[in-house]
């Protein structure tokens, strides 16, 4: 009996370390399977997808922005996560920023509000000989100093623009509000005012706008609401927007691709931001701001709950339906008519599937608005890169100089009559579409 009993326990010993052994490639196996998934190794580098109508400048602008149709390679072993995109430009912002010279205006403003943007003149002269202002908009709490737009400034720069960038109103840290209003999701007063500026002061000069995320939003609203604002605008580019503010609130609220996460911590930003100007905001005199107000800040979770109880205050919005409306360029956008890029990334944490619907029937619809979705890119990241370091110019950069390049030689060859020739005739009634 002893016998068997130690021959039991000698063939339960030999199999106990082959279960352990199986055990723990098992675990590795789940590591190796949730990091894969995670990190989204299994995706392969692609071409954006492009959605435009067959124009004879659609066709012009693919043909001369060979960066549009060719594969965008992030990074291998982390590029592929939307959200590592995005939390490496919201840490980080690009790699060896460089800090571009420029000089700071000051813009007085008819309710007692001061604008300012930062002048950065070119480093050279533009390949087409002509004087070419970029006027750049920000994301979100945003401004000149941000190393993302450090690095598309110096990169521009050395293409031969002028570049202005607006810093938006109670976004820098150390310049005082100056009446009770700060930057909203839709104003455009700064912007416009800077643009007006460039062209009083620039009169040789011809833009191109530039848009970044909530920027992108204030861009393409500022050119759709009149017909003047395009005046002397060669072509605009708007990157990682998201159109509709109010279609994007609820969204929000839901924790696909940790949405809800980026909500908090966008709020608890923007908290820091108004209470940064707390002073200004609920102190002055003609401020519509009550102290509930600054109770119900101090409380929020959440942007929506932020723009309820302080944002559409600024401008006097009976509700946040109607803040969010009337501040979105969604109902701007299609009276645009210079040539219109936008940009967005499929794994874009920030931006839902649903809101892309927007771009993409306005480029099925507009001769002059092509749609560019990339597979990877994550929210304004879109870093490039082989293996695990990426480069210090993102693909975002070179797509932009690019197409804003291509623009200026056309502009030249079409002197006479700009655009006219290659779009045809910019009329709403669309032809066929074209899509990459």
């Amino acid at each position: 009996m002893s016998a068997q009993f130690e021959s039991d326990v000698r063939t339960i010993s030999l199999e106990m370390p082959a279960m352990f052994d199986g055990m723990k490639l098992a675990a590795v196996a789940a590591v190796l399977y949730i990091i894969v998934r995670s990190l989204n190794l299994k995706s392969p580098p692609a071409a954006p997808d492009i959605t435009c109508q067959d124009t004879p400048l659609n066709r012009y602008l693919l043909k001369s922005c060979p960066v549009l149709t060719k594969e965008y390679i992030p990074p291998l072993l982390w590029g592929k996560s939307g959200h590592l995109q995005t939390a490496l430009y919201g840490k980080m912002g690009r790699v060896k920023s460089p800090s571009p010279r420029g000089i700071r205006m000051y813009l007085p403003m008819q309710d007692g509000a001061t604008a300012t943007f930062d002048l950065f003149e070119s480093q050279g002269v533009h390949n087409t000989g002509d004087d070419i202002t970029m006027v750049i908009c920000p994301g979100i709490g945003n401004h000149s100093e941000k190393h993302y737009i450090r690095t598309f400034v110096d990169y521009s720069q050395k293409q031969g623009y002028r570049c202005a960038v607006l810093n938006h109103l109670g976004a820098l840290p150390n310049i005082e509000l100056t009446s009770p209003r700060m930057f909203t999701y839709g104003c455009t007063w700064e912007f416009s005012a800077m643009v007006s500026y460039i062209k009083c002061t620039l009169p040789q000069t011809q833009l191109i706008v530039v848009g970044f995320s909530l920027g992108g939003n204030i861009a393409c609203k500022f050119l759709g609401e009149h017909p003047t604002n395009q005046e002397r605008v060669l072509c605009c580019v708007s990157v990682c927007q998201g159109y509709s503010a109010l279609r994007a609130q609820k969204t929000f609220l839901q924790w696909d691709q940790c949405r809800r996460l980026y909500n908090f911590l966008m709020a608890d930003n923007m908290k820091k931001i108004i209470l940064s100007h707390r002073g200004s905001l609920f102190g002055m005199s003609s401020s519509k701001m009550e102290s509930a107000d600054l109770g119900h800040l101090y409380t929020a979770t959440s942007l929506m709950q932020i723009d309820d109880n302080i944002m559409r205050k600024f401008h006097g919005h009976n509700s946040l339906k109607e803040y969010y409306e009337k501040e979105s360029c969604v109902h701007y956008i299609h009276n645009i008519n210079v040539p219109l890029l936008l940009v967005n990334s499929s794994d874009d944490p920030l931006v839902h599937q649903s809101l892309l619907t927007i771009p993409r029937t306005l480029a099925k619809k507009n001769p002059n608005v092509m749609f560019a979705l990339t597979l990877h890119g994550g929210h304004l990241g879109f870093f490039e890169g082989a293996v695990l370091f990426p480069q210090p110019l993102s693909w975002m950069d070179k797509v932009i100089v690019s197409y804003g390049n291509a623009i200026c030689h056309m502009f030249k060859k079409e002197t006479r009559c700009p655009f006219t020739i290659m779009l045809g005739s910019i009329s709403r009634t669309p032809t066929h579409s074209m899509i990459l």
